[in-house]
């Protein structure tokens, strides 16, 4: 397993696993997700949408993955990273510097 001593580092592995636009989209979606469920875990004062979340937002990820593009998630060797990598990932594609 490849160690990474820095976010900055650890980037550019993390878009090479995400290189199936479909596996992007995924990731897109999912993240959309989690972000209108945590409004509405925030707005209805219910910590199950949290829950929903967390399902929604990996459930995505990870089933791009296996239908796209065909790797385990990078989310398995490196958590941490994984997560910040989407979120960056995620500002990127809506920023329009990663195509969808």
């Amino acid at each position: 397993m490849a160690r990474f001593n820095s976010f900055a580092e650890f980037y550019p592995y993390y878009l090479g696993e995400h290189q199936q636009p479909w596996c992007r989209r995924m990731h897109f979606i999912g993240s959309s997700l989690v972000l209108i469920l945590l409004a509405a875990a925030v707005l209805e004062r219910d910590a199950r949408f949290i829950g929903f979340a967390l399902l929604t937002g990996y459930g995505f990820a990870w089933l791009g993955h296996l239908l796209f593009e065909k790797n385990r998630p990078a989310t398995f060797k490196n958590p941490i990273y994984s997560f910040a990598g989407d979120w960056v990932m995620f500002g990127a594609m809506l920023r329009g510097k990663i195509k969808f």
